[in-house]
């Protein structure tokens, strides 16, 4: 039995993204996108409701600012207590999974997309995708563009700005273009919320 286009393009394999089946499937996500970017911000059920129909995995604690757009949907998973500032662009033709506890800034871009170097072949509308991996309690900075095939380890802080071409381990904090990693993260990281801005300065019970 031969794979459909999809099929192909969830198990990493070239596609050709000109079909019938893919449009469909892309139109199908732009009109739940836009219902979901049309709701009134204090509606949080039907908001729930509406992301829940579109990704494939979802818990009951979680918050996604509008506006939002993704390619397909099925091939989101979030975690528990996940949240998402204004502007999350996700073009999940592969699997995009994110862990519990994570944290996304403004105009976080997550990129499972991309097409051959060659324009010949590129011409063809012969495309990829390859998954992306957030782990555990990440925290992802503004206008963060995270590329495919990239895993984002447990724990770990992408500063602003940062493009990722590679993976990132657990329990750091790394940033630039390409993202590289800074230094680790320690149990001093605690007594700060800033800088060196200690939290023990306010009436704070955590």
């Amino acid at each position: 039995m031969s794979k459909s286009e999809k099929d192909k393009m969830v198990l990493g394999e070239p596609y050709f993204a000109n079909t019938k089946e893919i449009a469909q499937l892309r139109l199908n996500a732009q009109r739940i996108c836009h219902r979901y970017n049309q709701v009134d911000p204090k509606n949080y059920k039907e908001r729930k409701s509406i992301i829940k129909q579109l990704f494939s995995s979802t818990t009951k604690m979680f918050l996604i600012e509008q506006p939002f757009y993704c390619d397909y949907g099925f091939n989101i998973e979030i975690g528990n207590n996940f949240y998402a500032n204004y502007h999350l662009t996700i073009l999940d033709g592969a699997p995009v999974q994110i862990g519990d506890n994570v944290m996304l800034g403004p105009n976080v871009s997550i990129y499972t997309a991309g097409h051959p170097i060659h324009h010949e072949i590129r011409n063809t509308s012969l495309e990829y995708a390859l998954p992306v991996i957030i782990g555990d309690n990440v925290w992802v900075g503004g206008n963060v563009v995270i590329n495919p095939n990239v895993t984002i380890g447990d724990n770990t802080v992408i500063g602003s700005g940062s493009v990722v071409t590679k993976n990132i381990p657990s329990n750091v904090v790394a940033a630039g273009n390409p993202c590289k990693i800074i230094r680790k993260i320690t149990t001093e990281d605690k007594e700060y919320y800033y800088q060196k801005r200690k939290i023990s300065e306010f009436e704070i019970e955590l």
